[in-house]
């Protein structure tokens, strides 16, 4: 591949904090980088260009670097009171003895990033996970990682690395299976990009590449720009595993989940329009609120109110989509009883206020 994004320089430098401070500003600030080892001297070249919903840096450097996500953790702060849905206000909130942050970014929130090898290979690892990256294999980090990649080579390393924000990736998980994900999409972190679905994101990538670095100004309308990000979400959705796999590919749901678990689900889905309480749901089953807690951030990666609001808030979207009905009647028919803290939870969770979701019907 020539060399991409030729006319997006952002740094060229002998020093290597040039290249950590402009990686830094290409990805708003959505990562903090620092060096593995000395700060040495060398050819460090960073071109790049960053968009709504993304942004995509060509990196050339032997610097090897820790690469670490500096974003809120998830939709829900485990506790989730006045976060946006508070039990008292009809998406709930859970006071159980374990609360506390949660394990990650939760839909809407946080970034995946993807990096590709153009020319050497970079020793990768990532949540006790390593791959190496370069032009066969891909790296996925999932919201909330930390990276470290190590050019394997004396010379100058070359490679992408691509920002997704999470919203993009529940959006087109929605538009796929027909609602957004109940917990956030974590993808398995080596993609090969030498089998087939992996070489169908490598053209998709080399496409956007082609369109950013065009001059045709059609090419730099957002709409196209947008529809062409939007393709390559939906291929690695279908290409790379992730936890939402058997779900996408309508696989049935994982089975083993035990008999407590399955009867606090079953409670929530059938008083999901009620005020419903961590102590109602340990009650219905059959455990103590911090069992059930346990379980919950074991099973399913959020704590049960989390569970619940999510689920809630997903109702509320499918209704607004699919009546005519006002959004404040539609929250209330779910429970919600304050509207304001409904719409931040709701902006939070699908990266829109409810009025611009309403505004597509």
């Amino acid at each position: 591949m020539p060399t991409p994004l030729r006319n997006h320089l952002i740094t060229s430098s002998r020093n290597p904090a040039d290249l950590l401070n402009a990686a830094s500003r290409l990805f708003g600030g959505s990562v903090a980088t620092s060096p593995l080892g000395e700060l040495r001297a060398g050819d460090h070249e960073l071109r790049g260009l960053a968009a709504p919903g993304f942004a995509v840096g060509y990196f050339a450097s032997p610097l090897p670097v820790r690469v670490a996500s500096t974003e809120r953790r998830g939709s829900g702060h485990g506790c989730g009171s006045d976060h946006g849905c508070g039990s008292d206000h009809g998406c709930g909130s859970d006071h159980g003895s374990d609360c506390g942050p949660g394990p990650g970014p939760g839909p809407g929130r946080g970034s995946y990033f993807v990096n590709i090898g153009l020319s050497g290979a970079i020793s990768a690892t990532c949540g006790g996970l390593r791959a190496t990256l370069d032009d066969a294999t891909a790296g996925i980090a999932n919201p909330g990682d930390t990276q470290e990649l190590r050019p394997t080579r004396s010379g100058r390393t070359r490679f992408l690395g691509l920002r997704i924000d999470a919203a993009l990736v529940d959006e087109e998980f929605a538009a796929l299976t027909g609602r957004p994900p109940t917990t956030p999409v974590r993808f398995d972190f080596a993609l090969d990009l030498d089998q087939s679905k992996g070489r169908a994101v490598r053209l998709l990538v080399r496409s956007l590449l082609e369109q950013l670095d065009s001059t045709d100004p059609l090419f730099q309308r957002a709409e196209l720009r947008r529809g062409q990000l939007r393709c390559l979400v939906a291929a690695l959705l279908l290409a790379q595993p992730h936890s939402h796999t058997g779900e996408l590919l309508g696989s049935p749901p994982p089975s083993g989940h035990p008999r407590s678990l399955r009867a606090a689900l079953a409670f929530i889905e059938a008083n999901l329009a009620e005020p419903v309480s961590l102590g109602a749901i340990a009650e219905a089953a059959g455990c103590s609120p911090r069992a059930l807690s346990s379980a919950f951030r074991r099973r399913l990666g959020l704590s049960p109110m989390a569970y619940v609001r999510n689920l809630r808030l997903d109702r509320i979207r499918e209704d607004i989509l699919a009546t005519d009905d006002p959004v404040g009647a539609v929250a209330y028919r779910w429970g919600v009883s304050h509207l304001g803290r409904f719409a931040a939870a709701y902006r939070d969770r699908f990266a829109e206020l409810p009025s611009e979701t309403a505004g597509r019907r």
